[in-house]
């Protein structure tokens, strides 16, 4: 899929906290909770409760976000398509991690174990 040029600098503008509710909204219509969100946010970022309600209170860009994330040394084991991309073939670091958060929100969202989710298996 070709992406627009100006794609990977909007994912760096955008807000952790615009897209957050997003997030919460997509796993609680699906059954999951917020504190499992929280759980596979921590899992990829380091980051915890109080630490992602800061950074939305703080309107933080995903670039900041994952400036001050502590990624997962698993991370790179997140692979497949996410919005029409495939995640290990991003050229982008800061876009690649961006996606590799949208692919455990939509992997929780469609009720992964979390054992899998969280890359433990």
């Amino acid at each position: 899929m070709n992406k627009p040029a100006n794609h990977d600098e909007r994912m760096a503008k955008m807000t952790f906290g615009s897209v957050y509710p997003h997030y919460v909204t997509k796993v609680e219509k699906k059954g999951r909770s917020k504190a499992e969100l929280h759980e596979v946010i921590t899992w990829l970022t380091g980051f915890d409760d109080e630490k992602i309600e800061s950074l939305i209170n703080d309107k933080v860009t995903f670039e900041q976000f994952f400036e001050q994330a502590n990624l997962h040394p698993n991370a790179p084991s997140i692979k497949g398509m996410i919005c029409g991309y495939r995640i290990e073939e991003i050229d982008n670091p800061l876009t690649q991690k961006v996606r590799y958060l949208d692919k455990l929100v939509d992997e929780l969202a469609k009720g992964r174990k979390m054992e899998k989710i969280l890359r433990t298996e």
